[in-house]
């Protein structure tokens, strides 16, 4: 994580840079400018640095950063962006994300700060279903921090995780050469049964160290879910599709093409009680339909190899 608006790795010593990383993409610039803004390093209302600032602390081309800045400029958390003066962060970019009429955006932008906002409440409640936990283990992270920072306190935590079961075979992802279907199993039950372990471990540990009742379970589904849901409070869901493509990966050095889900990036749309009688309904229907699940045709599962 940052804690300044220049990565002391890049930083520079009479014009030279400290470090000679691997060139980030625009994607990687704008996540991390976003992470700045979501978390107050950038504030509202601030100028950013210029883009030749941000080229060389990233150690970027210009247009990579200005395709960074016309990324977070689409999800209205910065306006101004030109190729002339500094662009300036918007006025309210919480609300950006998490208020009425919020854009669907990806995952990784998305889930935190909706994460963040359900931990107000004095009784958590968090039901997930997902293909491995690792979207929602990385959310965790910002209202952890606020809980051990003293800034907030629920009385309790109730987590509920849906993920497929070992005893399955996946529908994605897939190997297009069926012959290596053991090998890319074993990778995803291992970061599977890896990510839940540190999302369990992580919320426990808040009984021992601020007297919270945390509850952390985990049941498995006989079938792949082609789409993830997270229900907040009773009061909110979101919903994603996967979306299936085929990419190449490195698994136990050997190069395999696969069909696979990029979960972390996928679209979340934000349905909130209240806010009219289509979003009640899914809302309602959604928790009808977890709990179906959670109930009948789900069974124990244990994160072990």
């Amino acid at each position: 994580m940052y804690c300044s608006v220049v990565d002391p790795e890049h930083a520079s010593v009479n014009g030279r840079k400290r470090s000679q990383r691997p060139q980030r993409s625009h994607r990687e610039v704008a996540d991390e400018l976003r992470h700045r803004i979501r978390t107050g390093v950038l504030r509202p209302g601030q100028r950013m640095p210029t883009q030749a600032k941000l080229a060389d602390e990233f150690g970027v081309e210009r247009g990579a950063v200005r395709q960074a800045l016309r990324i977070l400029q689409s999800e209205h958390l910065l306006t101004n962006v030109s190729k002339g003066s500094p662009a300036t962060v918007a006025p309210d970019p919480e609300r950006v994300l998490t208020g009425p009429g919020a854009p669907p955006l990806p995952t990784t932008v998305a889930l935190a700060p909706r994460i963040a906002a359900a931990f107000g409440a004095s009784h958590v409640e968090i039901d997930a279903l997902c293909l491995t936990s690792i979207s929602l283990t990385l959310a965790m992270g910002e209202p952890l921090r606020q809980i051990h920072a003293g800034r907030m306190k629920p009385a309790k935590i109730d987590v509920r995780v849906l993920l497929p079961s070992r005893d399955i075979e996946l529908a994605f992802p897939a190997p297009v050469d069926a012959s290596a279907s053991g090998r890319l199993r074993r990778r995803w039950l291992a970061q599977r049964n890896a990510q839940g372990q540190v999302l369990r471990h992580n919320l426990l540990a808040l009984r021992a160290t601020h007297g919270i009742d945390v509850h952390v379970t985990f049941r498995a589904l006989p079938f792949t879910p082609p789409v993830k849901l997270y229900l907040l409070n009773g009061e909110e869901a979101l919903f994603a599709y996967y979306t299936l493509r085929r990419r190449e990966q490195e698994i136990d050095h050997e190069h395999l093409e696969l069909y696979d889900a990029e979960g972390t990036q996928s679209v979340l749309f934000a349905f909130e009680q209240g806010a009219g009688p289509r979003d009640t309904t899914f809302v309602e229907q959604s928790h009808l339909w977890f709990n179906a699940l959670w109930e009948t045709i789900s069974s124990e599962l244990v994160l072990t190899s």
